[in-house]
């Protein structure tokens, strides 16, 4: 979403933040269960891993899911099917590498990290699609549009 580079940043930045925040919540449930130390934690472990995600995503794993989503989308394929495809790619890719970052931080290079990250991305994998695809994306693309009116 949108028409310049700078209204493309915004997007990508308000998408990264809401989906590394929905997705630091559950991994932290997950890891440590529902606590009163869950926030407090969460401001110490959001914003880690919302610059590596954030770099990722501008960097590497954008670039990469927009080439694969390009190679399946059609110019006349209807909005909702390239916003489908697109963030089928971008939840895929990012998966896999949030989820070596995240099994990292936990369990460093140890013999369990292979096992720990095969776990953990198919884990991350079922709630960042549908938490994507039924929350954050809908929800930014609102707020993005009141920003950013599209003109006709």
């Amino acid at each position: 979403m949108g028409k310049n580079k700078t209204e493309k940043f915004i997007f990508t930045l308000m998408m990264c933040a809401c989906m590394v925040l929905g997705m630091t919540i559950y991994n932290m449930i997950l890891i440590e269960g529902f606590s009163s130390e869950i926030f407090s934690n969460l401001l110490y472990d959001y914003w880690p891993g919302f610059i590596v995600a954030l770099i990722l995503d501008l960097f590497i794993v954008g670039k990469i899911a927009k080439y694969i989503a390009g190679k399946f989308i059609k110019d006349n394929d209807p909005v909702i099917k390239r916003i489908l495809i697109i963030s089928f790619c971008m939840v895929c890719g990012m998966v896999l590498c949030m989820s070596f970052y995240g099994t990292f931080i936990n369990v460093g290079f140890s013999p369990i990290l292979p096992y720990a990250y095969i776990n953990a991305v198919w884990k991350n994998f079922i709630v960042a699609l549908p938490l994507n695809l039924l929350i954050v994306s809908p929800f930014v693309r609102s707020i993005f549009l009141k920003l950013y009116p599209e003109k006709c």
